[in-house]
């Protein structure tokens, strides 16, 4: 294989396969091959499971030996030598300095025990030779360069005192340390609010021609990196679907696979009554030019309401010193409405207290002050032993569906057991038809009844979530973040799901989300908060159009809209 010089990094015909036991392999990696040219970004696009993170690790050389296998005939040339053909000690050297990775979890990626100060100075240390004081002072340098405020007292934070977002950004300042020439990120904004994506994507562009590096960035999200990328790889089941200049991979995608990515993800310019999913477009039912019958939203005068929200509020009350404490204002007189059958959105930022709402609806949380009246009676101030036969009409799926299933349960005694509970159902014989029944609403296979959460993917396991919430027929279902983790084709599914049981049942719906397409496509009305308080209510199509409040106008600014 001939180098050529204008390419930092060309893979040729890279296998990976995993071993799950001593006679079977899964081959995650299929013989793709992609150059990464110098001065440029370069974004790999496709769906969990793809095989585009499997890729990077092996760029990285951190696919662990015991149980993968690159196999001997690929390639993956960085300026010209061969990455799996270096001595480990020169390769381990080379990815630490040259090559730099962003991964997609920052707190998982820091090492809680010591401080962003002292992990950052390691990288200097290590691959720099710097001394103690040297590496600090660089270090105070690089966290200034990320934008972390007040570096001088953030170099001796630890990561649990940072935001998702600061966390994030020291993760790049770690990665930046040693002015590496090629940096792959991956999915390093999946799991931030909307600005703070917005100020990472900005970060890591103007990173990119300041330092006139070479950036892989690896996302499901293709609007995202129309923003950003000269280049976009599209992957699917290992295989390389369609490569090409963003531009044109967006105004005239080839693959049926790209153009289902593209229109799969809510628009804010149109709201069909069905989101597209994969199979739509791969099996040739969907095209882009068919007009789909579109969905109107709002809240009526004649509509009934379920849930009188009046001035809610909740303090948390955090230690200082030996015998002190200081309260911590989370939520602040906050009111609305949520009529029968409709969906309330509520947006904002990490730390504006829609998630501490819906949890102190649901008594998750004391409430400090304010009530919510539901059918006449105030959920807040009823004794527990009234407040009982409630907690089955107002229900919450959760936003991460790998922490709220019982892994010791199998999906039919996740389903079954809050039945029995609250005496649904005559006996067990119909509870078990009532089960498998949901199961087969939401889409899943009966014999899921039998299986445990762990052999299932994320978004059959929220889908099981969705299932464990309908057994107790609830009038009310708080939606907090419940798609936010989920891939675009698997997000379109469920938000499909959740709209049909609307229509069918007439669920009333709190939709909490930092996603605004989302909440556009799902919400009747949306509710804006900020630091507690709420700045902004308003039916849907009336906020977007036109936002009232300066900081419903920064959000909606920040969503991502392609090239």
């Amino acid at each position: 294989m001939t180098h050529d010089s204008t390419m930092l990094l060309q893979v040729r015909d890279l296998r990976v396969a995993f071993r799950l036991d001593k006679h079977t392999s899964f081959e995650a990696v299929k013989g793709i091959s992609f150059d990464v040219p110098r001065n440029a970004t370069v974004a790999l696009v496709g769906e969990s499971g793809s095989g585009k993170s499997v890729s990077s690790l092996a760029v990285m050389g951190l696919l662990a030996p015991e149980n993968s296998v690159v196999d001997p005939a690929s390639r993956i040339l960085f300026d010209g030598r061969d990455l799996l053909r270096l001595p480990l000690a020169e390769r381990r050297k080379l990815c630490g300095k040259d090559i730099s990775m962003i991964f997609q979890e920052p707190m998982s990626s820091l090492n809680p025990v010591f401080t962003v100060g002292f992990q950052i100075g390691e990288v200097l240390r290590l691959h720099m030779g710097m001394s103690r004081r040297a590496a600090r002072a660089r270090t105070l340098e690089l966290l200034g360069e990320v934008g972390i405020p007040d570096p001088a007292r953030k170099i001796d934070a630890y990561p649990s005192q940072m935001s998702g977002g600061q966390q994030q950004r020291v993760m790049i300042a770690m990665a930046i340390a040693c002015e590496p020439q090629l940096l792959i990120a991956d999915e390093p904004t999946t799991a931030l609010d909307v600005t703070i994506q917005r100020q990472i994507m900005a970060l890591i562009a103007e990173l990119q021609q300041r330092r006139r590096m070479s950036v892989l960035f690896i996302t499901h999200d293709l609007a995202l990196v129309g923003e950003i990328a000269d280049r976009v790889i599209v992957m699917r089941h290992g295989e390389v679907r369609e490569e090409g200049p963003a531009r044109q991979i967006f105004s005239a995608p080839a693959d049926p696979y790209t153009r289902a990515l593209l229109h799969c993800r809510p628009r804010l310019d149109e709201r069909p009554m069905r989101l597209p999913v994969i199979d739509d477009y791969v099996d040739g039912a969907a095209a882009a030019s068919v007009a789909l019958p579109q969905r109107s939203r709002g809240v009526l005068p004649g509509d009934v309401p379920v849930l009188v929200v009046d001035k809610l509020s909740k303090s948390f009350f955090l230690r200082e010193g030996l015998f002190g404490k200081r309260e911590f204002k989370a939520v602040k007189d906050v009111s609305f409405t949520l009529a029968r059958g409709k969906t309330l959105g509520v947006v904002g930022e990490s730390g504006s207290g829609k998630t501490t709402v819906g949890l102190t609806l649901l008594r998750l949380h004391q409430a400090t002050s304010g009530s919510a009246l539901f059918e006449g009676r105030d959920l807040i101030a009823m004794p527990a032993r009234e407040y009982l036969p409630y907690k089955r009409r107002i229900q919450i799926i959760f936003q991460n569906p790998y922490a709220s299933l019982n892994p010791r349960f199998t999906v039919g005694q996740i389903l079954l057991e809050p039945m029995r509970i609250h005496r649904i159902g005559a006996g067990d014989t119909e509870r078990i038809g009532m089960a498998q029944a949901l199961l087969e609403k939401v889409g899943l296979p009966a014999q899921a009844f039998h299986r445990y959460p762990h052999e299932f993917s994320g978004g059959q396991r929220q889908r099981i979530a969705i299932a464990r919430c309908l057994t107790m027929k609830p009038e009310i279902l708080v939606c907090d973040e419940s798609v936010s983790a989920l891939d675009v084709s698997v997000q379109a599914q469920v938000l499909n799901l959740l709209q049909d049981l609307q229509d069918e049942l007439g669920m009333s719906y709190i939709f909490i989300s930092h996603d605004l397409s989302v909440v556009k496509y799902m919400a009747d009305q949306v509710m804006v908060m900020h630091q507690g308080s709420v700045v902004e209510l308003a039916d849907s199509d009336e906020l977007y159009r036109n936002p009232q409040h300066p900081y419903t106008r920064t959000l909606l600014s920040a969503i991502p809209r392609g090239v």
